[in-house]
């Protein structure tokens, strides 16, 4: 059983998917507050359903794509359950996960998409660091970035840690926050490695998008 935010079909906003129509599985729950938090109503609440509910809601949408993600989808040990039914079914699934919670039992067909957490979110410390060492070319990671002492912490990161080396990079501006445009000029003056994103269906449809 897993307790349940909202499973719906939309644009892919975010990430190496970004347009794609995919399911988003929104699943309840989060050990983290992030200040730029934009999912808040996922902390709690939700709706009790087994997998099989799950896989029904999701087949009625005829997807290629699917996003597992919250809150933290982590928070619940039957997620990992969920993310090999999902793969089993023949979906390609992506996992959005804080980075603060362990990584290695994730079906290694699921992309994972991996926060490091930055000092402007509040939650750095959670950063659970062991969680590169199970990354692959088929994951990615990403900050998201609310200032230029954000940028400069992701750089040295970046740098020291050689993360390029290990899976696709994403620089992401905190929505109404940082501008795209001024993270766009620091990435090319500095020429990082690193893609540059922000959330597509934002703009498109505003703060509440994609519900």
């Amino acid at each position: 059983m897993l307790r349940v935010t909202e499973i719906f079909y939309s644009l892919q906003g975010e990430t190496s998917r970004m347009g794609l129509p995919t399911v988003f599985i929104r699943l309840t729950g989060c050990p983290l507050r992030c200040g730029y938090c934009d999912t808040s109503y996922a902390f709690s609440g939700g709706e009790r359903m087994d997998i099989n509910e799950i896989m029904r809601k999701v087949a009625s949408f005829s997807p290629r794509y699917i996003t597992v993600t919250g809150g933290e989808p982590l928070a619940q040990a039957d997620s990992l359950v969920l993310l090999a039914a999902l793969c089993d079914h023949g979906y390609s699934v992506s996992l959005e996960t804080s980075g603060a919670l362990d990584i290695s039992q994730v079906d290694t067909r699921v992309s994972r998409i991996l926060d490091i957490k930055t000092p402007g979110s509040g939650e750095m410390k959670k950063n659970y660091w062991n969680n590169l060492d199970c990354l692959t070319a088929h994951d990615e990671i990403k900050f998201v970035l609310c200032d230029r002492a954000d940028y400069d912490w992701a750089k040295q990161k970046l740098q020291v840690l050689k993360l390029e080396n290990i899976c696709p990079v994403l620089f992401s501006p905190s929505y109404n926050q940082l501008d795209p445009a001024e993270l766009a000029v620091w990435i090319l003056q500095d020429r990082l490695p690193v893609r540059l994103q922000f959330q597509l269906h934002k703009l498109l449809w505003g703060e509440c998008a994609g519900r």
